[in-house]
C-alpha cells in the first residue's frame, strides 16, 4: 500500500526506599504566551473550562529499562523513532496519576510539536540536548526535569543508570486533569462498519519492533516490544484498547545526539494514512491535523469520522516511506 503524508517543515514505585541521584545541568524556565485552542470535534470527549494541564512523560523503551512502571495508567502512549532505529514511548496521563512512571529519558524536538495539542501539558523528561532547552523554555509547556530542590523523581539504585530515574506524578501535579483535558480529537464509540478481521499487526522500526495481538477474552490489544511480551512492573500485560499505526513523514532533525546523529524529527501535522486497530479488526482510515494547536482527526474509507474503542490508545508513529 502507498504511503502518502503532507507534513509541514521546519508496580507502583519501589516499595523500599531509595537514594535520590538527579541528573545535573538540565533547566527548563517558563512557557511562552498560551497559544489557542481549537474546537473540540462534535462527538468527542466534552469540553470543560479549564480541567488543569495533562502530563507527558517520556519513558526509556530499550531492554535494560523494561519493564517499565505507570505506562498501563496511561490515557495515551505515543511510540516514536529515535536515533540508532530505536523507540521512545511518550505517556500522556489525564484520567489517573499513577503512583510512578518510568524510567525517564530526555525529550526530543518534536515533542514539542506533538505537545502543542494540549493547553500548558506539563512534560516530564530526564534532560535534553543542549540546543532544544532554549526551545523547550520557549514552548507552550511546564517543563519539569529533575532538578535540585525537587523530591518528584528518585533513582533505583538496583537497576543500571541511566534506565533507573522515576518520577512520582503526585509530587508535581496535586491531581489528575481529568479526561476533558485529552484535546487529542480522537473520538470513542461504536466500532465502524467495516475493516478486516486481524489477530496480530507488527510495527518495524530498524532496530525495534512492536507486535499487538488481539485477545478477545479481555478485549484488548496485547502489546510485545521487541518479541518479547510487554508487562507491567506488578507483571501485567500491556493491553491498549486501540492501536493506531500513523504513517508521518519522519526527517532529520537540525539537533543532534552527542554522538553526531541526527535526531529524528516526527512531522505530527499534516496528513496521511494510518491503520486503525480495536475490537479484533484493522481500519483503514486517513488521519489530518491542520495546526500544531490541533488534535488529530481519523476517517473511515466511507468518509465517516472514525471512533476509537474506550480505555486506553497507542498511537505508533511509522515513516511514511517505509514499510512498517
Amino acid at each position: 500500500m502507498r504511503r502518502r503524508t503532507h507534513g509541514r517543515r521546519g508496580s507502583a514505585l519501589l516499595t523500599a526506599a531509595v537514594a535520590v541521584s538527579l541528573a545535573a545541568g538540565c533547566t527548563a524556565g517558563p512557557g511562552a504566551e498560551e497559544d489557542p485552542r481549537a474546537p473540540r470535534p462534535e462527538g468527542s470527549r466534552s469540553a470543560e473550562a479549564d480541567p488543569g494541564p495533562v502530563l507527558a512523560v517520556k519513558v526509556d523503551n530499550v531492554r535494560a529499562a523494561r519493564p517499565q512502571t505507570g505506562l498501563d495508567a496511561a490515557d495515551v502512549v505515543y511510540v516514536e523513532p529515535v536515533e540508532g532505529g530505536l523507540s521512545r514511548l511518550m505517556a500522556i496521563y489525564a484520567s489517573q496519576l499513577p503512583e510512578s512512571v518510568g524510567p525517564v529519558r530526555s525529550a526530543r524536538e518534536s515533542d514539542l510539536e506533538l505537545l502543542r495539542q494540549f493547553d500548558r501539558p506539563t512534560l516530564a523528561f530526564s534532560g535534553a540536548q543542549s540546543k532544544l532547552l532554549p526551545l523547550i523554555d520557549e514552548a507552550p509547556l511546564r517543563a519539569e526535569p529533575p532538578g535540585e530542590g525537587s523530591d518528584a523523581y528518585l533513582r533505583d539504585e538496583d537497576r543500571p543508570a541511566p534506565h533507573n530515574l522515576y518520577l512520582r506524578p503526585g509530587r508535581l501535579l496535586p491531581k489528575p486533569a481529568g479526561p476533558d483535558a485529552l484535546t487529542t480529537g480522537f473520538r470513542y464509540g461504536e466500532a465502524p462498519e467495516g475493516g478486516r478481521a486481524e489477530s496480530s499487526r507488527t510495527v518495524r522500526y530498524p532496530s525495534a519492533s512492536f507486535t499487538f495481538t488481539w485477545s478477545g477474552s479481555r478485549d484488548r490489544w496485547l502489546v510485545a516490544m521487541d518479541q518479547d511480551p510487554a508487562r507491567t512492573a506488578d507483571g501485567g500485560r500491556l493491553a491498549p484498547a486501540t492501536v493506531v499505526v500513523q504513517h508521518v513523514d519522519v526527517r532529520e532533525s537540525d539537533l543532534r545526539d552527542f554522538r553526531g546523529n541526527h535526531s529524528p524529527y516526527v512531522e505530527s501535522v499534516g496528513s496521511g494514512e494510518a491503520e486503525v486497530l480495536r475490537d479484533g479488526r484493522v481500519h483503514e482510515a486517513t488521519w489530518k491535523r491542520g495546526t500544531a494547536a490541533d488534535g488529530t482527526s481519523f476517517t473511515a474509507e466511507d468518509g465517516a469520522p472514525l471512533e476509537f474503542a474506550e480505555g486506553q490508545v497507542w498511537v505508533v508513529f511509522v515513516d511514511s516511506t517505509r514499510e512498517p
